[in-house]
């Protein structure tokens, strides 16, 4: 059987990518509001602000220690299968890199290692501090990752020297619109992750508390808040925390949403001027126009635009996403084409380091159904959970949630929501350049002579075998990785507050796990 290395190659990063990236959002999301809940606590004193710290804290940190132990793999893999691609992008992902490791993730892990042995032995100002220097770490990580993804969405501050990109202008690659856009979505669409993950999760022991009759609802329809003095923790103060969180984490979800909205028609309007090929197949338009297809039908996997057919389509809207009015056409793929033939030839180029690719005729439409559908679900779960955000601002305006049960599952699955948005959000960006992993830009602000095909960056040495065994073998830990992450936190979900505050405990009393299916947890088992 013949095997292809490079969509090996690509198999093996987007699984190992895709999964560190759902550690990413949570981390970043999570640790503001840690941080936020830290600072109410250090501003009023009140013991209900320092158990949601350590709560929300103590599920933080899982998410973090997963997500470091998983990205680490992804700079193994410039080296494993994608050396030609470090040899033409090292010398200007050195300095975003480098800057992300020694400065970011070192002001990251050195504070957050602060803040967890930090209680009780730093004060309460300093022991604060630390915690916000982690989250601010965390967010220039984020900052420097992004920075070195734009530049191969769209090169700047680079001059082309023996057939390699140099870097000339440090400021223009570290300014680089590109990354401004995206790292901005990135960190509202992280937000959203955060606030979805509070309100879930808060949703649940609330209706806990009623299933259990500690809490229930007066003739008003109010709550009314009781307590359950032989099991710790299961107090009028326990309640507080999750009313709090579910209330703090119903307004991220909605504002997070605003700023998505708000950013990623920047980034859009960005990606129509530099990569109109990916953005005409996000819209599956085939030829010029100004209309937004809500609902395409046909073969979107043939990438023939033979076989699809729009079935609903807003007039004008395309063009608002592109161009910012409702009249100018956008150039589709069938427009598009003629135009990359001509810039970048037909075939590719007939050199041995194309391998099997060489020679051939280069196909510049990225895969329809992946753009088309991948911009789709970014859109809709987003929506979803700005949706689930406010619907729980309604539901529980009278202090408690309803004691549905199919309610609180969906409130529990609805935590996904942003993670699914993310996903495909990042999915869609990345498939969308192909065939080149480094873009050409024909927008004037980028340097449209630098560019990479994928067909070019994959490890010369590295045989389709070796790169089947590391697909498979990274792909088994990381599910097992996977495990161990659900297994710790539903653990730590279910025990509430006291499992991560034993010395409320005085009686060593140990969280009974009900298994009933009564649970609505029940679904993780």
């Amino acid at each position: 059987m013949d095997l292809d290395p490079v969509l090996i190659g690509r198999w093996q990063f987007g699984i190992t990518t895709v999964y560190h990236f759902w550690m990413v959002p949570l981390t970043l999301g999570l640790g503001l509001l840690v941080a936020i809940l830290q600072t109410m606590y250090h501003r009023t004193g009140n013991e209900m602000w320092l158990r949601a710290t350590k709560f929300w804290g103590k599920l933080y940190l899982i998410n973090f220690i997963m997500g470091v132990a998983t990205g680490i793999v992804q700079e193994f893999q410039f080296g494993m299968a994608w050396s030609e691609y470090s040899r033409f992008v090292g010398d200007v992902f050195g300095a975003p890199l480098a800057m992300e490791a020694l400065i970011a993730f070192f002001l990251e892990s050195v504070f957050l290692g602060l803040w967890i042995f930090g209680w009780g032995r730093l004060s309460r100002k300093l022991h604060l501090g630390v915690l916000w220097a982690a989250v601010i770490g965390s967010w220039l990580s984020a900052y420097f990752i992004i920075v070195a993804n734009s530049w191969m969405q769209h090169p700047v501050g680079v001059e082309l020297i023996d057939g390699r990109p140099v870097m000339t202008d440090v400021f223009a690659v570290m300014t680089n619109s590109t990354a401004l856009a995206a790292y901005t979505h990135t960190l509202a669409g992280a937000t959203a992750v955060g606030g979805a993950f509070l309100l879930g999760i808060a949703w649940y022991h609330l209706w806990r508390r009623r299933k259990d009759g500690i809490d229930t609802v007066g003739p008003d329809g109010r709550v009314v808040v009781g307590s359950a003095p032989e099991v710790p923790g299961r107090d009028e103060t326990d309640y507080s925390v999750w009313w709090r969180s579910l209330r703090i984490g119903g307004w991220t979800a909605v504002i997070a949403f605003v700023l998505v909205a708000i950013t990623g028609d920047i980034q859009a309007k960005l990606m129509y001027e530099q990569q109109p090929m990916k953005m005409a197949s996000a819209e599956a338009s085939c030829h010029d126009g100004t209309e937004f297809s809500v609902l395409t039908i046909g073969d979107l996997s043939s990438n023939s635009c033979d076989d699809v057919v729009p079935v609903i389509e807003i007039p004008g809207i395309l063009s608002f996403l592109a161009n910012g009015d409702f009249s100018t056409e956008v150039p589709g793929v069938s427009t598009l084409i003629p135009e990359y033939e001509e810039a970048y030839g037909t075939h590719m180029p007939s050199d041995d380091m194309y391998g099997d690719y060489s020679g051939q005729e280069i196909d510049y439409q990225p895969s329809m159904f992946i753009t088309y559908w991948g911009f789709r679900l970014m859109i809709g779960f987003g929506v979803l959970a700005a949706a689930a955000g406010a619907f729980a601002l309604w539901g529980t305006r009278k202090g408690t949630v309803p004691s549905s049960t199919f309610l609180t599952h969906l409130a529990l699955w609805g935590i996904t929501a942003p993670f699914i948005a993310n996903s495909a959000g990042w999915i869609f960006t990345e498939m969308g350049r192909q065939p080149f992993v480094v873009a050409p830009n024909p927008d004037p602000s980028g340097i449209d002579g630098v560019f990479l095909y994928t067909a070019a960056a994959i490890s010369p040495s590295v045989t389709p075998g070796e790169l089947l065994f590391s697909l498979v073998s990274l792909t088994l830990v990381y599910g097992v990785l996977m495990v161990f992450e659900l297994g710790l936190i539903i653990k730590y979900v279910r025990g509430g507050v006291v499992s991560a505050m034993p010395e409320i405990d005085t009686t060593n009393y140990k969280p009974v796990v009900d298994r009933s299916d009564d649970d609505v947890l029940s679904f993780a088992y």
